[in-house]
């Protein structure tokens, strides 16, 4: 029976998350789109992890930043999206769609979705129940279109409906307060954006963190997953980017 992954949340910077995932059955440790090195090398140093890969989602500076001082301090493998290979210059594997990365025996499915970048790419790892997303999903919200356009966005909203609902979504920017406040805009109407928009200010007031999330949640409460096109996803990401 294969283990299942540890991972743990880093923040970073004014707003990041770098995620740290373990497997404890094979001892391997992989980090994904570190911001900064010196919160993940400290972690890792506590819990007694050894650093073996790194995973990066997009070449944007506040998710590869760590990259070099990582891979000087653990020797680490620095896999990332070959569309981005220009950009990152720290990789030693590039993926495209329909690659695969491993930690132990778990496997990630790497999934091309272009848009917040051109070449961004998310590790969905089946087994496990995970996937690590960057920002194309966040909890409540989308990444903005900086290299993309709606319809490539709407894509991949769609892609990602289709996992399974139970998987565990881990994107990497604490935005979820500003996102609720906005989807209660966009859908008035809808008590389940409402009931979580009230949790999640109650857990910000605590000073807590809102993610990961699930699929699930967020075809429930995530205007730009509920959408319904990619006309309408981009009259949303257009009104919250005027926000």
């Amino acid at each position: 029976m294969v283990m299942a992954i540890e991972v743990v949340r880093i923040p970073a910077l004014q707003d990041n998350y770098i995620w740290m995932a373990h497997d404890e059955e094979s001892g391997e440790t992989v980090v994904v789109d570190p911001a900064e090195a010196p919160p993940v090398l400290a972690e890792a140093a506590r819990r007694g992890w050894r650093i073996g890969q790194i995973w990066n989602t997009h070449w944007h500076p506040d998710h590869v930043g760590g990259n070099a001082a990582i891979k000087a301090a653990t020797g680490c493998t620095i896999s990332g999206p070959r569309a981005e290979a220009d950009k990152i210059p720290t990789l030693d594997r590039l993926l495209i769609e329909g690659d695969t990365v491993g930690i132990g025996a778990h496997v990630a499915e790497v999934i091309a979705v272009p848009a917040h970048t051109a070449g961004h790419i998310f590790y969905h790892l089946p087994d496990a129940g995970i996937a690590f997303v960057g920002d194309t999903l966040f909890a409540m919200g989308c990444g903005r279109l900086f290299e993309g356009t709606p319809a490539q966005m709407w894509r991949n909203m769609e892609r990602l409906a289709a996992l399974p609902p139970r998987t565990m979504v881990y994107c990497a920017h604490e935005y979820t307060l500003s996102n609720a406040r906005f989807a209660m805009t966009a859908e008035p109407d809808n008590p389940a954006i409402a009931e979580r928009l009230t949790l999640v200010e109650a857990a910000r007031a605590r000073g807590e963190a809102t993610v990961p999330t699930t699929i699930a949640l967020e075809l429930a409460t995530n205007p730009f997953m509920r959408a319904g096109g990619a006309e309408e996803l981009g009259r949303r990401r257009a009104a919250k980017d005027a926000a």
